[in-house]
């Protein structure tokens, strides 16, 4: 059975006719083309296909699409305006809070969450928000130097 849906994803509105058990990172990567956010476990832990759903982090890859109808997502594409990118992405960026790339979508969007609610986190806050996203390339510490300097450029 098929429903359509309505949702404004990076602050476009959006209509797409989904099967109701389509997840909704199949959703963006298949029926809308944004192929960012990925899928690195399909059950919900590894926080790769992290994406914000009315502002908070969801597991993509378990979240059904019709849960998102009428509502706000963001994604890692999202999160650049006017063709520059967001304080994290750079910091990631110049930081090299990343290596395969595979975990860095999810983790980039997390580490917006924690800013955009604890602009000025503390390493030990940090390190625990970003628990529910795995890394076997960094070793954390790059992504962790990553997150405190998107933070403190907020600041400046």
């Amino acid at each position: 059975m098929n429903r359509m849906i309505r949702l404004t994803v990076n602050g476009e509105s959006r209509e797409v006719e989904v099967p109701t058990y389509r997840t909704l990172l199949d959703c963006l990567r298949y029926d809308l083309g944004l192929t960012g956010s990925k899928e690195g476990c399909g059950v919900g832990v590894c926080g790769a296909c992290t994406v914000l759903l009315d502002g908070k982090m969801v597991s993509s890859c378990i979240a059904l699409a019709v849960f998102a109808d009428g509502r706000d997502v963001t994604t890692v594409e999202g999160l650049a305006e006017d063709e520059r990118l967001h304080p994290v992405q750079q910091a990631f960026m110049d930081f090299g809070g990343f290596q395969c790339g595979i975990c860095t979508p999810g983790q980039v969007v997390a580490a917006k969450a924690l800013l955009d609610e604890t602009p000025h986190p503390g390493d030990a806050e940090i390190r625990e928000w970003m628990l529910g996203n795995l890394c076997r390339c960094t070793g954390y510490y790059k992504i962790l130097e990553s997150v405190r300097a998107a933070a403190e450029r907020s600041r400046a």
